[in-house]
């Protein structure tokens, strides 16, 4: 004989919203220097030298009923304008709050001038589609 469940079924499951993840892309172009141990690669990175970096900031929630966005892209555009013009045609060296200019500093950078935004960036990924590197961060 099976055992009893107090439970009875159908269960009744609270509805739930569905999440959604919405994203926008930017580009900049800027130039840096990195000191690394490496040899080969490392003589080019010592240099000043520059990249066209594209980053893209996402925003995850659920869906506003009385918008039906999770969030109006538009705002995250002009928040994003304001991101670019700290990095676009910069010297990565010397933007501030950013510290070694690193794919993965430059994601730290992007969500963190993003903190106070509503709902506030999920992930952000910069990347240099010419070398195939890349970087992503869950915030």
């Amino acid at each position: 004989m099976l055992p009893t469940s107090p439970l009875t079924l159908p269960l009744t499951v609270p509805p739930t919203l569905p999440v959604f993840t919405v994203s926008q892309q930017f580009y900049f172009d800027a130039a840096h220097t990195l000191q690394r141990a490496m040899a080969g690669e490392a003589e080019g990175s010592r240099r000043i030298h520059g990249h066209t970096h594209h980053a893209e900031v996402f925003v995850t929630g659920p869906c506003n009923p009385a918008t039906g966005m999770v969030m109006d892209l538009g705002v995250l555009r002009e928040r994003l304008v304001t991101v670019r013009a700290q990095l676009d045609h910069h010297l990565l060296d010397e933007v501030a709050g950013l510290g070694m200019p690193t794919l993965e500093n430059l994601c730290v950078f992007i969500a963190a001038a993003l903190h106070n935004m509503q709902p506030a960036p999920s992930r952000v990924r910069v990347w240099r589609k010419a070398l195939g590197d890349a970087c992503e961060i869950c915030v």
